[in-house]
Formats: structure tokens, sequence, C-alpha cells
């Protein structure tokens, strides 16, 4: 079953966070990823809303969790996590 990672992202320091962003979707690619936004222009229509938000399509739950386990992925994590607050989530598709 399809699935997504959503993301809700606040940057804090856009500088080091780009070095981290500028690598995700290679690698999202090894697992079967593919970014459905990434970013972009947004309009508010309820409540308050990040700076960012991030859509990745995976083909599998087992794919998008080993996408985010992998020491790929884990290697440049820390990177995101000091340069912004972030929520993800993994949501199943219909």
């Amino acid at each position: 079953m399809t699935v997504y990672i959503i993301a809700r992202i606040e940057v804090t320091d856009p500088e080091e966070y780009s070095i981290y962003a500028g690598q995700t979707m290679a690698l999202a690619e090894r697992w079967g990823g593919r970014f459905l936004v990434k970013g972009g222009p947004q309009t508010v229509l309820e409540g308050h809303a990040p700076s960012r938000h991030v859509v990745i399509e995976f083909p599998s739950r087992p794919a998008a969790e080993q996408w985010f386990n992998s020491p790929e992925y884990q290697r440049i994590l820390p990177i995101a996590q000091r340069s912004s607050n972030r929520d993800l989530v993994i949501v199943e598709g219909i």
C-alpha cells in the first residue's frame, strides 16, 4: 500500500537546512520515494502553517521506514534537526 511521509517544517537556519534538503531527493529515490511537495509557495486557509511542507510518496511502509532508518539518511538527519523544528508522520494512502 502506498504511504506518504508528511513533514511540517519551520526552518530556523536556511543556509544549513539547504545542505540537508539538497540530499534528500536522491536518497528517497533509492527506496522508491518520490517527492510530491517540497517547500514552495503556500496559502494558509485555516490556522497556522509552518514555513515549509514536504510530502514524499513511497510504495510501502517498509520502504519509507527503510529510507528513514538508512545509514545514509541518518547521517544527514542531524543537520535537519539542528536547522529546523519539524513534525514527520507516515500516513497510509487510500
